[in-house]
């Protein structure tokens, strides 16, 4: 289920099909024409009924119904560029992984078992659409998706608050996989054997880390920042 004019209007760019949506009542018109345009099953609501079923305290005036979109694991398996959410639980994390790794240009998307339903309500309004646009897989144990990808000679950095190399001085360039661990304890003791290097991004302030989704935003550009760069070069000659 999504909510809001913008997310079902990134919904219909990306080309998903629209199963249903539901106007609540006296919605804009602007609103009412974009779910006539892209659904052939709308549904206009009586006063108050859209308040009692959307997930927000102060609900837009459009709900859609969209099919499920995750893709297999072995769609992304050798991707240039990924990001792997290993027990990340909070929706809005997750949604601002999604959309940091679409706009700095990511493969895919992989959400291991333990992490939130990528579906999640909250998960599909903070990801801004992204969703709609970046390849996601939700996945299973976390070690046994790490070892499938680094089959593909993959190089799986994961962020770390200490210890790790200074993530501007890692060479993000070839394929990689960026590695995301949970909100309170970072990535389980487990799972650091499937990974080949640990990242840091170093603090100024008092703060011991990043939220993990700030965390993704500065990996992911700084992903970005240096395939750019390296293309630079190259067309400079």
């Amino acid at each position: 289920m999504v909510e809001g004019p913008n997310v079902l209007a990134e919904a219909v760019a990306s080309g998903v099909p629209i199963e249903a949506v539901f106007l609540g009542h006296g919605a804009p018109e602007d609103v009412a024409r974009l779910a006539r345009t892209s659904c052939s099953r709308v549904h206009e609501l009586g006063p108050g009924v859209l308040e009692r079923v959307a997930g927000t305290v102060t609900p837009q005036p459009v709900l859609a119904v969209l099919p499920y979109l995750d893709v297999p694991l072995d769609e992304v398996l050798g991707a240039s560029f990924l990001v792997v959410c290993v027990d990340v639980r909070d929706p809005g994390n997750a949604g601002t992984i999604l959309r940091s790794a679409e706009a700095s240009g990511a493969d895919g998307v992989i959400c291991c078992a333990g992490s939130v339903d990528v579906y999640n309500p909250k998960t599909v309004r903070a990801s801004a659409g992204a969703l709609f646009h970046v390849p996601v897989v939700a996945a299973g144990d976390a070690g046994a998706v790490l070892d499938r990808v680094g089959e593909r000679e993959t190089r799986r950095l994961s962020a770390v608050p200490h210890g790790g190399r200074t993530y501007t001085e890692a060479d993000l360039r070839g394929r990689v996989a960026i590695v995301l661990g949970n909100e309170a304890v970072g990535l389980p003791a487990g799972v650091l054997p499937h990974v080949d290097e640990l990242v840091t991004i170093p603090m100024a302030g008092r703060s011991e880390s990043l939220n993990v989704g700030m965390a993704a935003a500065v990996l992911c550009f700084e992903v970005a920042r240096q395939r750019r760069t390296t293309a630079a070069r190259k067309a400079a000659g």
